[in-house]
Formats: structure tokens, C-alpha cells, sequence
């Protein structure tokens, strides 16, 4: 096998959040071989000059209710694995060789927009693996998807709800960078079904929620579940 072709299944290894060692295992080299070759991957950036995306996950059923152009090729492993609108995305960009930095988000895309954030916060890979299953704990699953996919629904998520008057947690900020430089326009149609659907949360004040959504819509234009729902 040649030096390249070597190169790119540690990348491919790496970007699934194998460990040095694994992947000398896995591809039946020393690991005095792959070693540089993380290096040199952990070294890389894009050409935006952002942190290498190691892994980019939101849980199955992210569509339910959404519009998303057919051109992008975004598929939904589980689209029938509703999730009342609330989708959660995890991004994990290269840190050093053997760390990465991990950003997490819950958004309500038929509504709020972001509901909370997490990170950046620096694991190893075991501890990248073990967080990854507790976040979608309470999903069907989660699937890997490109980092655009993850970017147009988060931050769409958040141009969306400024239109109908709501900002994004005050965690959002911080975690933002990770998802990438944003230029508007996202190539999904949030609402439930392309309208505001708002369904209350256990830590909302939902008297607020439909006092800020009754100053831009009338009740026609929107529907909500409060209460014992």
C-alpha cells in the first residue's frame, strides 16, 4: 500500500473516532507509521483555514416536518422517528493529534430556533465516543451527515426563529464556530409542514412564547400545544 492510499484510510479511521493505536490494528501496520500520518491529518485544515471536521452526527428522524431541497442530497436514515421538532446536532473538529473540540446543539425547528448549546469542550476520542451516545440518548439513533447539513439547520434554525421574534440560547455564541463561517440562506424549509408550530417545553414560559408570537402572527398563522398538550 502506498504512502497516499495509507493516508487516506487513517483519515477515513480518524473521521469514524479511531484511535492511533486502532487504527494501526485495523490496517495491520505499526504504529510507528500511523503516528505521522495523524499528525499530518490533525495538522490539516480546511481551506478556510477552520479545524479539521473529524465528525459531524444529528439524530435520525432530523426531517420530520421539514422542508429540505432534494439537491443536497441530505437523506434521513429514520424520517419516520419524529421528533416534535426538536433536533440535536454534534460537531467534533480536530484539536491536537489525539484531542478533539466538540460543540453540541438542540434546536427547535419549528419555532424557537435554539433552545441550548454545549462546548466547546476538549475530549479524547473514548470520551468523544461515550458523550456521542449519551447526547442521542433519547433519539431512535443518530447518523453522521456532512457539516453543511449541520450548519443550515442550525443556523437556519436561528434565522428562522429571529423572524418570528426569538434568539438563540446565550450558550450559542460560544459553541457557534464550530458549525463554520454562515452565509445565510439555508436550503431547509423549518415549521411544522412551513408553519410556526410551537409545542411547550418543560422549562419554557409559555405565556411569553405566544405573547411575542401573537405580535407578529395572528392565531391563523400558527399552532401551539401548551399545557397537558
Amino acid at each position: 500500500m502506498d504512502t497516499a492510499e495509507l493516508k487516506k484510510q487513517v483519515r477515513e479511521l480518524r473521521a469514524q473516532g479511531r484511535s492511533p493505536k486502532e487504527i494501526a490494528r485495523a490496517l495491520k501496520v505499526p504504529p510507528s507509521v500511523v503516528a505521522p500520518l495523524v499528525r499530518e491529518i490533525a495538522a490539516e485544515t480546511t481551506e478556510t483555514g477552520e479545524p479539521e471536521v473529524v465528525g459531524c452526527w444529528i439524530n435520525v428522524g432530523w426531517s420530520a416536518g421539514l422542508g429540505v431541497d432534494p439537491a443536497r442530497g441530505w437523506a434521513d436514515e429514520a424520517p419516520e422517528a419524529g421528533t416534535e421538532g426538536l433536533v440535536s446536532v454534534l460537531v467534533a473538529r480536530r484539536h491536537t493529534w489525539d484531542r478533539v473540540t466538540v460543540c453540541g446543539y438542540l434546536a427547535d425547528v419549528f419555532c424557537l430556533g435554539v433552545k441550548s448549546a454545549m462546548g466547546p469542550d476538549v475530549m479524547d476520542d473514548r470520551e468523544l465516543r461515550r458523550f456521542r451516545e449519551f447526547f442521542f440518548g433519547e433519539y431512535a439513533g443518530w447518523q453522521e451527515v456532512p457539516i453543511e447539513l449541520a450548519r443550515h439547520l442550525v443556523y437556519g434554525s436561528v434565522d428562522y426563529a429571529r423572524t418570528l421574534g426569538f434568539e438563540p440560547h446565550e450558550d450559542f455564541g460560544p459553541a457557534s464556530d464550530a458549525l463554520g463561517k454562515w452565509e445565510g440562506g439555508s436550503s431547509i424549509t423549518f415549521g411544522r409542514d412551513g408553519k410556526p408550530f410551537y409545542m411547550e417545553g418543560p422549562d419554557d414560559d409559555a405565556a411569553k412564547v405566544l405573547r411575542i408570537l401573537r405580535r407578529t402572527l395572528s392565531d391563523d398563522d400558527f399552532d401551539f400545544v401548551t399545557g397537558g398538550r
